[in-house]
């Protein structure tokens, strides 16, 4: 730029801070009146609307005056980490800037028509490309100092979501503040259904259920998670006529095991959910993907909560069976489970386990041999059934990897 022109472009300047106050209620004007997100000053205030423009408008005029000085950007820096902070969306503080920066070349260019059309529009079209460039520094500070100040709090918002998941589902939440405050915090209901997930990682800490929330969210069901080394768990809250979509959902996101506990209120439940959750994990076999839902069996939820007391019980009514060969083994037990599930219909077992019905009578008849327990007894099959639950979560647990939640 022509030295010569660096006394105009300041004299042009100077002029503009003396109608500092009137340029920067003009601009104030536009911006409320073209951005409704200012136009009630609730988001941000007038006064620091205004002070902000006037920051932007005297960072230009001091690039016009001293064109070979090195630009300040704290002030751009500052503001983009106050919007993020209020909550401002991004396009519209950019907005606000290109209004207030227009309005000031505007009012330069028109005063520089009517003091010396010939030499002052030939500065300011000279200085032109350095105001741009400027402006887009100047935009581009706001939108990094933005980014990173909402990354920041977003990441603060996921910690504290993680800490009141672990409170709720450990039951630990602080002394003045009970599960129903965390709740609130979390966005759940607390006196609605609940269920309680648990999704075994693949690798250390690694989302088992990438996109859950986002997914849920979409369907209406609100949820809050927790990513632990092991397991990804979350709390969600449903209604009984959503169950079989929640199930849906989890399924399409799901890269491993999954287990779901049975619905459950109040949210003071959630411990023992977890439990069952994690119980009902097991009950896939290691290394497949998939989702299981624990069933509404007060037996089964018994067996889960007193593992100790299951193992023993399993050893006790099943040990015979438990000591046979390997395929021997585990052609029996998954005969009892099928026969349990089926509610004592071996035709309905068969076609699960895809063999004859004598096939499943034959090897129940075995069970009875080798226990001593028949299944047309019913407090045998009780037994039977007890310890059946008590097996597969006993497999279950030793493929599933050690997490204190």
């Amino acid at each position: 730029m022509s030295t010569d022109r660096e006394p105009v472009l300041a004299d042009l300047a100077g002029w503009a801070e003396g109608e500092l106050s009137a340029l920067v209620a003009q601009a104030c004007g536009l911006v409320r009146e073209r951005i409704p997100l200012y136009a009630n000053g609730e988001l941000v205030p007038a006064a620091e609307l205004a002070r902000s423009v006037t920051l932007n408008m005297r960072f230009m005029l001091a690039a016009l005056a001293d064109p070979d000085g090195t630009p300040d950007l704290e002030v751009p820096r500052e503001t983009g980490r106050r919007r993020a902070h209020q909550g401002a969306p991004l396009p519209e503080v950019l907005q606000a800037y290109r209004i207030s920066f227009a309005t000031l070349w505007d009012a330069l260019v028109a005063r520089a028509r009517t003091r010396d059309p010939g030499s002052s529009e030939a500065a300011l079209l000279d200085a032109a490309s350095r105001v741009w460039q400027l402006t887009d520094q100047h935009a581009v500070a706001v939108t990094e100092a933005y980014r990173l100040t909402t990354a920041e709090l977003m990441l603060r918002q996921q910690r504290r979501r993680g800490a009141l998941v672990e409170a709720v589902l450990t039951g630990q939440t602080a002394s003045e503040a009970g599960p129903w405050d965390a709740a609130a915090l979390l966005g759940l209901p607390p006196d609605g259904d609940l269920v309680v997930v648990a999704a075994e990682t693949g690798r250390l800490a690694e989302e088992a259920l990438p996109g859950i929330e986002r997914a849920l969210g979409v369907a209406n069901i609100a949820s809050a998670w927790r990513l632990t080394p092991a397991l990804q768990l979350g709390i969600v809250a449903v209604r009984a006529d959503q169950s079989e979509e929640l199930l849906e959902i989890l399924g399409s996101v799901a890269r491993n095991r999954v287990g779901v506990s049975p619905l459950y209120r109040p949210i003071s439940g959630s411990p023992r959910a977890l439990q069952l959750a994690r119980a009902a994990l097991t009950m896939r076999p290691a290394g497949s993907t998939g989702v299981t839902m624990f069933g509404d069996s007060p037996l089964a939820a018994l067996m889960a909560q007193a593992p100790g007391e299951g193992d023993r019980l399993a050893e006790e009514v099943l040990g015979s069976v438990l000591t046979l060969p390997e395929d021997d083994r585990d052609a029996l037990l998954e005969t009892l489970a099928a026969y349990l599930d089926a509610a004592g219909s071996a035709e309905v077992a068969a076609t699960v386990l895809h063999c004859h019905a004598n096939t499943v009578r034959y090897r129940l008849r075995r069970i009875q041999e080798l226990t001593g327990r028949s299944t047309s007894d019913a407090f045998a099959l009780a037994e039977l059934a007890a310890a059946s639950y008590a097996v597969n979560m006993a497999r279950g647990r030793r493929t599933q990897p050690h997490n204190r939640l």
